[in-house]
């Protein structure tokens, strides 16, 4: 059975750009989200191989550290 995992945001700030769009396959250490923070963009990587089945952010709007931005459903 696969597992589904929770892709955070490791800073607070707003999202600069989504890459990934749900029922696309990842492979571990993909940027899916790119965070924007005091001037610095902080890339969200998948942490597993699988597919996204769930994006929870969207361009231009807040996230805080700890935040769910993704779900990957693992290999």
């Amino acid at each position: 059975m696969a597992k589904s995992v929770e892709v955070l945001s490791e800073v607070s700030g707003s999202v600069w750009k989504v890459l990934v769009q749900p029922g696309q396959a990842v492979a571990e250490g993909d940027v899916l989200v790119i965070v924007e923070s005091m001037k610095m963009e902080i890339p969200v990587e998948a942490p597993c191989n699988g597919v996204l089945t769930s994006l929870s952010c969207e361009e231009g709007k807040p996230v805080r550290e700890g935040d769910v931005v993704a779900l990957v459903e693992a290999a």
